[in-house]
């Protein structure tokens, strides 16, 4: 039987975690073709145990949203991490052009083009490599940052963002590593002047978040810590600040924190492994990272050449699939 008539709008496709989603969003809105539709995948047992490898009956096997769009082969489809990476392939197979992002560990032959991060080193033909992750931060993206958070120019300048992950295999720091600098920082606010601008993320300690709440509660500012402060202000943080400062452990914080155009320095980057340590000497090597509390010193009034690659990964995208 024939396929359903194709969409002309681009899908994006990804298990619902929040930076696969964010990957897969900004690369779609940078090929500006017009918009783009999003699927979350439900994949089941036994297909999502051997993503991004192939059983039969896989067009049933993530649930039936896809399995209705598997059945209208959409003409292109953007896929981020391990689970999106089989749906794509089942994708293929009904002639839909295929982007996967990050590296599926198995041979790239079964997707149209490929985006990943220079450190993961997966290299072929069909392989876009960029300097670190696709995000949306852009002028126009931070500008809309600073006015749906218009409240933070208030705040008493210099204001430094601080952004706060949590350990992973690749940076394996500790809750006593970081606490010292949470009140190092803190201190330096007290003398100098200025605000903080504080996020957590879902994988931030709770003893994490507790140090940082309370050493900054004399500081001016704003935390948002636990997702019941309202709306999530990230935007806002990054658009209103003078200067950044990271925890070590997240490519996509990173990435977006060097995507603005102030000083950024990694907290306990001595602490990333393997990939995370080749990322951060990359940035290392452009002059945009800086080590520690070293970018509370940085002259903020030199210009900043922004780290944004989504551009040019996808003006490289159009070119290759003839968008």
């Amino acid at each position: 039987m024939p396929y359903a008539k194709r969409s002309t709008l681009p899908w994006t496709i990804t298990d619902g975690r929040a930076g696969n989603v964010r990957q897969a969003v900004a690369l779609a809105s940078a090929l500006r073709l017009g918009g783009q539709q999003r699927l979350q995948l439900q994949p089941q047992a036994p297909w999502r145990w051997l993503s991004p490898r192939l059983l039969p009956g896989a067009a049933g096997g993530f649930g039936e949203a896809f399995q209705n769009l598997a059945g209208t082969a959409p003409g292109l489809a953007i896929g981020c991490g391990r689970q999106a990476a089989a749906a794509l392939r089942v994708l293929a197979q009904r002639g839909t052009r295929t982007v996967q992002i990050l590296d599926p560990r198995i041979n790239p032959r079964h997707w149209d083009l490929l985006v990943v991060p220079e450190h993961d080193r997966l290299r072929g033909a069909n392989v876009l490599t960029l300097l670190g992750s696709l995000n949306p931060v852009s002028d126009d993206w931070l500008a809309w940052g600073r006015a749906a958070f218009s409240s933070f120019e208030q705040l008493p300048g210099p204001r430094t963002a601080l952004l706060v992950g949590g350990p992973t295999d690749h940076a394996p720091w500790q809750d006593a590593d970081i606490q010292p600098l949470f009140q190092q920082l803190a201190a330096r606010i007290r003398a100098d002047g200025g605000s903080v601008l504080a996020t957590t993320s879902r994988r931030t300690p709770k003893p994490v978040t507790q140090a940082l709440l309370a050493a900054f509660d004399d500081v001016p500012g704003v935390i948002w810590s636990d997702g019941g402060d309202g709306s999530n202000p990230y935007a806002g943080l990054l658009g209103w600040a003078d200067r950044i400062v990271c925890t070590p452990d997240s490519v996509n914080l990173l990435s977006e924190a060097c995507a603005t155009r102030v000083p950024v320095g990694v907290l306990l980057g001595q602490r990333a492994q393997g990939r995370m340590a080749r990322f951060q000497q990359a940035l290392r090597d452009r002059g945009r990272l800086l080590v520690g509390l070293e970018a509370l010193d940085a002259d903020v009034t030199l210009p900043v050449e922004p780290l944004r690659e989504t551009v040019r990964i996808a003006d490289e995208v159009r070119a290759r699939l003839g968008l």
